[in-house]
């Protein structure tokens, strides 16, 4: 199953259908609790997991006073949305959400737009080669090269017979992310380096649906965050590359290659209440939900 936190990337726009109808005294309300909110967006790895710490910050304090005395006796409201990390850069300098997510590095002509704002890391993930568990491969050929995956990523190993005699004379579905996500950056900065794509490949909006696409199709690959395989424990498995498993340590070591940043960020410095839910997501409790989610939390 995907992570029951994808559900609370829509309460932006159900927020914007409830204020739009109702008695004049909702709308009122509703638009100054949209005033008054936090809004974050980008990257659809690293949301579900603010998602959950937005979840757990504001059951536990509910409004801004029960946080810090000095601050208004009001209701605690956090937006979260996905769209990849390119839509929270772009987001963020223009001013449409107040904290960025992304799951790749920021780039020196991104950070040139929010010359003031802050990036603080919150964790490291890192894009596994991912199979469907009833792939023969993981018994065939479960340790592969960097060369092959970038050869099967580029169409010219397209069945699975190709890429070892003793697996069958099936089609590779591969599965990538759209250009907008950070997972494609990495993995062409990683493995491709220029590469094109193979133009058969299967462009998926997002890291949920990527994992989805592998879970439902016995002859897909996709590279797929170990966040994503964490969450849907036995509905996604992994090949080693050049002999290295993507597991903790690995990945921690960097003996494990294909990895990523998960940042979050914002264009000026932040606000007090902005501070005061970044120092939340960078305090014990944020750093277990991403453990929790399956990366790797950042070092204090």
């Amino acid at each position: 199953m995907i992570s029951k936190y994808a559900t609370v990337f829509f309460l932006f726009l159900s927020f914007m259908l409830v204020s739009g109808c109702g008695q004049q005294a909702n709308t009122a309300d509703n638009a100054a609790a949209k005033e008054q909110s936090i809004k974050i967006g980008g990257s659809s790895t690293l949301a579900p997991t603010v998602a959950k710490c937005a979840d757990d910050f504001t059951e536990k304090y509910k409004t801004w006073n029960n946080v810090d005395p000095g601050l208004p006796e009001e209701q605690i409201v956090i937006f979260v949305s996905t769209g990849g990390s390119g839509f929270g850069v772009k987001a963020v300098t223009e001013g449409t959400v107040d904290i960025g997510l992304t799951a790749r590095d920021i780039k020196d002509t991104e950070k040139e737009k929010m010359p003031d704002g802050k990036i603080y890391k919150l964790g490291t993930d890192a894009l596994t080669i991912a199979v469907n568990p009833k792939n023969p491969v993981l018994q065939v050929k479960p340790d592969i090269t960097t060369e092959e995956v970038k050869k099967i990523f580029a169409g010219e190993i397209s069945t699975w017979k190709q890429l070892d005699e003793k697996l069958p004379e099936r089609p590779i579905i591969v599965a990538v992310r759209d250009l907008g996500g950070g997972a494609s950056q990495v993995f062409d900065e990683l493995i491709m380096k220029g590469t094109p794509i193979a133009k058969e490949a299967l462009q998926i909006p997002s890291m949920g649906a990527l994992a989805a696409k592998v879970m439902e199709n016995a002859d897909a690959i996709g590279y797929v965050s170990t966040g994503m395989v964490a969450q849907n424990e036995g509905g996604i498995s992994v090949l080693s590359v050049e002999g290295i498993a993507p597991i903790s340590e690995n990945i921690s070591s960097g003996e494990y290659k294909i990895a990523r940043p998960l940042l979050i960020f914002t264009k000026d410095e932040p606000s007090r209440q902005l501070k005061i839910f970044i120092d939340y997501l960078m305090s014990e409790k944020g750093r277990q939900v991403v453990e929790e989610m399956g990366f790797i939390p950042a070092a204090n």
